[in-house]
């Protein structure tokens, strides 16, 4: 389930996703499909925490980028805008 919550900042709307985006393409897909500002990716990053410590979360971090990466090229976008 995604879980979404928009506020206003500094006069701008943000709204931010959360839960299901354990994967690069969830991110991309969902969250910019709704007009995301920001994608929440707590689990990800605390299975690594909890595995590897900072080494696993900044490979949690690499496997989301590359996805994300991967799922932009498939859909022929070059900019998270583009999504």
């Amino acid at each position: 389930m995604i879980n979404a919550e928009s506020f206003r900042y500094e006069g701008k709307r943000v709204l931010v996703v959360g839960g299901a985006t354990g994967m690069g393409a969830a991110a991309a897909q969902g969250a910019r499909a709704l007009g995301a500002t920001a994608v929440c990716i707590g689990r990800p990053y605390l299975w690594g925490l909890g595995a590897f410590g900072q080494e696993g979360v900044e490979r949690v971090l690499e496997i989301l980028t590359h996805e994300l990466e991967i799922t932009m090229r498939a859909v022929g976008a070059s900019s998270l805008t583009e999504i």
